[in-house]
């Protein structure tokens, strides 16, 4: 059994695997599923004071897929197990990965297996608190996956709707448009905390994979097994 961890800035979620199926997830420490993995895998992109028998991904890792990076040391391990993912459930295609969390992360790996990097920017709730931080009268809105993006916004709320959620569409849809015209036929991955508020935003075309960035650490351990 392998057991792929996530350990994020707000939590840590885990995945065990028989194969490339995936058995069991959740959140937390899996004390039990630790005893019982034959390997353990973790991203961590949050605190993490260690003391889990687990490795560590990062770019010196060895990957099913090629980093084609500037900088790969700083390369976010979750972008590299979200692109690794990507390539499991599209091998041979083209994919962009657009994982919405803290931060909003678009990556691209090409149809050869190449990762080639993409972009960071804020996560939606990082532009709401910035707006209410940095001024005096904005209110801290509050988006749930309900939430539905007025273009047009006729009251205060609806506006930093439209500037937040609304514009962090726009923003997304303007870099598959351009992903497209680079790659030709195209695979995009929805995924991260926030993936379901931009889905019901209208973000319906996208494939949602909720557990991404756990499908990618196991073909990681997968591959290290071949």
């Amino acid at each position: 059994m392998n057991l792929a961890l996530d350990i994020g800035n707000t939590a840590t979620k885990w995945a065990t695997f028989e194969g490339s199926e995936m058995t069991g997830h959740g959140y937390g420490t899996p004390t039990e599923q630790l005893s019982a993995a034959s390997r353990a895998l973790a991203c961590v992109s949050g605190h993490y004071a260690g003391g889990l028998a687990i490795d560590i991904l990062d770019s010196d890792t060895p990957l099913p897929i090629a980093l084609n990076y500037k900088t790969p040391k700083t390369l976010g391990a979750d972008r590299i197990a979200n692109v690794c993912g990507a390539w499991a459930l599209h091998p041979g295609s083209a994919s962009l990965v657009i994982d919405a969390g803290t931060c909003i992360t678009v990556d691209f790996v090409d149809g050869g297996g190449t990762y080639h990097g993409g972009a960071i920017m804020p996560g939606l709730r990082m532009n709401l608190q910035a707006l209410h931080n940095f001024t005096e009268k904005l209110p801290l809105i509050d988006i749930t996956e309900s939430t539905k993006v007025t273009i047009l916004g006729r009251s205060t709320e609806e506006s930093i709707v439209s500037g937040t959620l609304g514009a962090t569409m726009l923003a997304l849809a303007g870099y598959v448009t351009l992903y497209k015209e680079k790659a030709g036929e195209l695979h995009v991955l929805l995924t991260g905390g926030d993936a379901a508020t931009l889905a019901n935003a209208g973000a319906t075309s996208w494939e949602h994979v909720e557990w991404l960035t756990m499908i990618g650490l196991n073909e990681i351990m997968r591959y290290h097994e071949d």
